[in-house]
């Protein structure tokens, strides 16, 4: 009978003139097939060449299903159905899945799947550049297990580096490229309790000023945990919350800028800011747009706070001065807040917002000499179904009541989270008035105060050279391997003897101990 009644509403949607018209020839999808094959087929002349520079995206909590809806709400707001498009990412000619459990979770966390996937080695839960000898929150169990990561693997071959989030700069992602911490919640000196301070660990900021001082360009939030405790905040000086947190009395921000003497580096804490900067001059740069995490996409102040878009932006032309290259970590951070808080609206638009600075890097960037990797840390108890149809809002309810209930319900649905509400002790009524609001909270089915993380596979999109090695499902930790690989940095140079001349910009494997004819022979073939 249900079966039925969705066939029935099926056919009246094609009545209804909702399937495009060019759809329903045949002809189409065959051409369409036909075409993306002969794409395929092209990508049998692999990019083996040299990576002068690598981006690392990284979607935080940005699964598979995000990824869909992002889609989806991205022709939507293009004023299309949304199914048919394609985001930045799914143009990306390589995919392949990443198994994102943590040494000692399943389901994992955004730090130890950070130190996978940046310092290639699978770690504990809580726990940045440290191996999985380490112990959370067991300060003595950091020294002696401390794993570096691409990015210093970068700094020390020379290229210019940076990050980029719209979370705090020391949160979990970040902090796993230049931090070793048993603790991602060590922010600033205040957040350690006495035993650490006194076995000697360092507090996440510190280690961001200190550890990798070769750094570019920082950019993001966390302004309180880098002044001392009090410390009215720039951009908020009423409000006691955003007041320096730090405890030691240092002002890590004038540290930073001592250390750039004879320099030109810059820091700086608002768009209008950022926007006035000679990028063409700026050696560095660390840019904090807020005392703690960065608005959400939805929220942003547009006037004073930059979109990722526009720090990716500034990030590149910063960092392409450097004739050797560089390698900059761009993180979506607050895709997984949102969901965190059930608001599902929320982290879709953060999703599409990285998905248009993966457009804009690809805008300052060529193919040729640019490995860009988007992946993610881990997904969420997120999902969207119903039997909706083909175009229908992506934030809107299923075309039918529940058969149990009789009540109607949302496509978007959490398996746990704060969306979990009864009234008189049924589920209650929700309705086009509520459904459409930046905040609503879709409904989960157990409640909890904070939505939790998923525990399936995530993608890795991947374009450039050496792109092609991600092609299977492969553990997180295999990640910065191929994009070091791909670099010529860290542990596998072997293939990287360079060539005489490259006359078509792009580097090719040589064997080692080849003779100088035979060098000649392949700078040759290479361009042919």
């Amino acid at each position: 009978m249900k079966i039925s009644l969705l066939l029935l509403i099926a056919n009246l949607n094609l009545l209804w003139g909702l399937i495009p018209e060019h759809e329903m020839n045949p002809t189409y999808w065959r051409n369409q097939a036909q075409e993306t094959l002969k794409r395929a087929l092209n990508l049998q002349n692999l990019n083996t060449g040299v990576a002068k520079n690598v981006i690392l995206f990284l979607g935080d909590g940005m699964g598979i299903p995000t990824v869909t809806a992002a889609r989806i709400l991205k022709g939507q707001l293009e004023s299309k159905t949304g199914e048919e498009g394609f985001l930045e990412m799914d143009k990306f000619p390589h995919v392949a899945l990443s198994k994102t459990y943590n040494t000692n979770a399943q389901v994992p966390d955004s730090a130890g799947t950070a130190t996978a996937y940046l310092c290639g080695v699978k770690a504990n839960e809580g726990t940045v550049g440290v191996s999985a000898a380490s112990v959370r929150r067991q300060c003595n169990t950091t020294f002696g297990n401390e794993v570096t990561s691409i990015l210093k693997w970068a700094e020390d071959a020379g290229k210019s580096t940076g990050l980029v989030t719209t979370t705090r700069v020391q949160h979990a992602t970040p902090s796993a490229s230049y931090a070793h911490s048993v603790n991602r919640e060590w922010y600033a000196d205040s957040d350690m309790p006495f035993d650490a301070l006194e076995q000697g660990c360092k507090d996440i900021a510190q280690q961001l000023v200190h550890n990798i001082p070769g750094i570019e360009v920082i950019m993001g939030g966390g302004r309180k945990y880098m002044f001392p405790r009090d410390t009215p905040d720039v951009e908020y000086p009423n409000d006691s919350k955003a007041n320096g947190t730090r405890l030691d009395g240092k002002n890590l921000v004038e540290e930073w800028k001592n250390m750039k003497k004879g320099k030109n580096a810059r820091y700086i804490w608002n768009r209008e800011q950022l926007k006035s900067l000679d990028l063409s001059r700026v050696e560095h740069l660390m840019a904090l747009f807020e005392h703690g995490d960065l608005r959400y996409e939805l929220e942003r102040n547009k006037s004073t706070d930059p979109s990722l878009e526009e720090m990716v932006t500034a990030a590149i032309r910063i960092l392409s001065k450097n004739p050797k290259g560089f390698f900059l970590l761009v993180e979506g951070g607050r895709i997984d807040h949102g969901h965190h808080e059930g608001k599902a609206k929320i982290a879709l638009y953060e999703a599409v917002e990285m998905d248009k600075a993966i457009g804009r890097a690809g805008s300052l960037t060529r193919d040729t000499d640019t490995l860009t990797v988007i992946t993610a840390d881990h997904s969420h108890v997120f999902t969207f179904g119903g039997y909706t149809f083909r175009g229908s809002n992506i934030f809107g309810l299923a075309p039918y009541l529940s058969d149990v209930d009789s009540r109607p319900f949302t496509s978007i649905l959490y398996g746990n989270g704060p969306g979990y509400t009864l009234q008189n002790g049924e589920r209650p009524n929700v309705s086009n008035n509520e459904i459409y609001e930046n905040n609503y909270l879709a409904q989960s089915a157990v409640p909890l105060r904070q939505e939790t993380h998923g525990g399936e596979d995530v993608a890795i999109f991947a374009k450039g050279p050496m792109a092609h090695l991600f092609h299977s499902v492969h553990e997180q930790n295999y990640i910065p391997h191929v994009m070091a690989y791909a670099a010529c940095i860290g542990q596998n140079k072997e293939h990287c003897t360079t060539l005489p001349s490259q006359p078509c910009g792009n580097g090719a494997w040589v064997p080692e101990g080849a003779s100088a004819i035979l060098l000649v022979l392949l700078a040759l073939l290479s361009c042919v």
